[in-house]
């Protein structure tokens, strides 16, 4: 029998095979079994599993192998093994086929014969669900081709797992010390559930053991560092909302900041972002990855626009006057809720991930990190870089900080203001589309998507110090890790509020947040 590697597949071994399942003694059957394990046939596992789950029949007329795919009364649904073809059914009398049966002997048999081929499969990944298979389930056939195999075993992931497979049955049922010390050993080292698990029960088993205190200290050791992947993960979450709220908020630093203008109308724009981001994937549903870098600009082109028209028609004629221009602004904001009401309809709209921004990568079993918190992350540090860089080095950029920290001063040096104030609520607005881009990848899209974040956003900005870059970034990390560390004993309510009550504490020692605008505006 094979109980080593695969071999060169030998279609002439796997075809005796199945003809032998159709003897009519136990003898013939297991002779069958042992020709199409060793054939080395990749369809080898399929037949042994249909044979072991009682699946597979003999068609008496057509001495053929079939698989009943369906039980309708005393009628079956046929088809032969191995067809893919739906048209190749048939249905027959009950006495028209007969199982194939296989005794105790036969059974174990083809157990210990499944395993030695999963685990001797040349797929790694094969190879490790083979082994997570046989954990906790193994007997002592199934512990002798498991060992043999990990000697020449070269994944380094299978050679793990399989110690650890290994360690839990020694566990379970060695009585030699020295063997369950070694395994108490390896499961302390494992980063699987199943070695707390099977440690948890030993000690509950042998309360009284002189291992007891080996033991003990294994979980402990494997719950530190089930701590630290706990707080690894909270942190990541908590960076995935920061980054969430530093998109939301980065617009509104620039145009807070620079025109001294209270904007409520910003939800509002991040919303126009997030369905442009619907409306492109409706337009392209073959494509939805493409359609992702599709949005980006087109989101940022429409809610600009918007936020020029917004700066032209309503808040030029409203500067100095920050309470006109809240009202103004708020008036604007449900203008535009009702806009997309009428268009969209007031449902939410699901907006579709791509399949690169699905799934997760696994550090160690403890500790995942789903992709699309992780390019939320990513995207959020871009907007930024770019953000900084077009303040820093361009023209409009220098015109911009000119005008934040000294507006009569920069005009007398010929800045034209009205185009900077236009411009800079243009780029506010758009950065607030992009923001609407990301978000719609994390939640729905509709309406009131905006009224969601616009209240974390003014928190930000006054946290980290209105009109400053570099305070947005750090205040939006910042509360976003801290509503994640308190959310898991205080709730997800209660941590905003004790957040909110942080903030307005700090406020009252600094006022102009944590990184203070300079200039002599910013100081007046």
């Amino acid at each position: 029998m094979l109980y080593g590697s695969f071999v060169l597949a030998n279609s002439d071994d796997f075809e005796q095979g199945l003809q032998a399942l159709q003897g009519s003694n136990f003898n013939q059957i297991g002779q069958g079994v042992d020709l199409i394990a060793q054939s080395g046939d990749e369809r080898a596992v399929e037949v042994l599993s249909l044979l072991l789950d009682g699946d597979l029949y003999r068609h008496k007329k057509a001495h053929t192998l079939v698989v009943v795919q369906q039980k309708q009364g005393r009628e079956y649904v046929i088809a032969p093994l191995f067809s893919q073809d739906t048209d190749s059914t048939e249905i027959v009398k009950s006495r028209a086929i007969k199982k194939i049966g296989i005794n105790n002997r036969l059974r174990g048999q083809l157990k210990s014969l499944i395993a030695a081929l999963n685990i001797s499969h040349p797929d790694a990944q094969r190879r490790l669900q083979a082994v997570n298979q046989l954990m906790g389930a193994m007997d002592e056939q199934s512990y002798g081709l498991l060992k043999a195999h990990l000697v020449n075993e070269t994944n380094a992931s299978v050679n793990e797992l399989g110690e650890m497979a290994l360690a839990i049955y020694d566990l379970r049922n060695s009585e030699q010390q020295s063997t369950v010390k070694s395994a108490i050993t390896t499961l302390k080292a494992s980063y699987q559930p199943s070695a707390r698990n099977a440690l948890n029960r030993y000690l509950n088993q042998h309360p009284d053991s002189e291992l007891a205190g080996d033991v003990t200290s294994a979980l402990a050791s494997i719950e530190q560092r089930e701590k630290i992947a706990d707080m690894t993960q909270t942190l990541f979450f908590g960076l995935s909302l920061g980054s969430v709220l530093v998109l939301a908020a980065i617009g509104l630093a620039i145009t807070f900041g620079v025109m001294g203008v209270i904007n409520m109308a910003h939800g509002e724009l991040i919303m126009l972002g997030a369905y442009t981001t619907y409306v492109v994937q409706t337009l392209m549903p073959n494509h939805i990855g493409l359609s992702i870098f599709v949005s980006i600009p087109l989101a940022f082109l429409v809610s600009a626009l918007v936020g020029i028209l917004i700066e032209r028609c309503v808040i030029r004629f409203l500067y100095g006057r920050p309470l006109e221009t809240l009202l103004a602004t708020f008036g604007i904001s449900l203008v535009l809720q009702q806009a997309v009401r009428t268009i969209f309809s007031p449902l939410n709209r699901s907006v579709s991930t791509p399949e690169w921004m699905q799934g997760v990568i696994e550090i160690n079993p403890m500790l995942s990190l789903t992709l699309n918190r992780l390019y939320i992350i990513a995207f959020c540090l871009i907007v930024f870089t770019l953000l900084f860089l077009i303040l820093r080095y361009t023209r409009l950029g220098i015109e911009v900080r000119a005008v934040s920290q000294n507006r009569s001063m920069a005009r007398a040096m010929g800045v034209r203001s009205e185009w900077v104030d236009a411009m800079t609520f243009g780029l506010g607005s758009g950065i607030a589309g992009i923001a609407g881009v990301a978000l719609s990848q994390l939640t729905n899209v509709g309406p009131n998507l905006g009224q969601q974040y616009i209240i974390d956003s003014f928190m930000v900005v006054v946290f980290g110090g209105v009109g400053n870059l570099w305070g947005t970034l750090v205040a939006g990390m910042s509360l976003g890790v801290a509503n994640k560390v308190l959310e898991p004993w205080a709730g997800a309510v209660l941590a905003k509020i004790l957040v909110l009550v942080f903030i307005i504490l700090f406020i009252q020692k600094k006022p102009r947040g944590l990184f203070p605008q300079k200039g002599r505006s910013a100081e007046g």
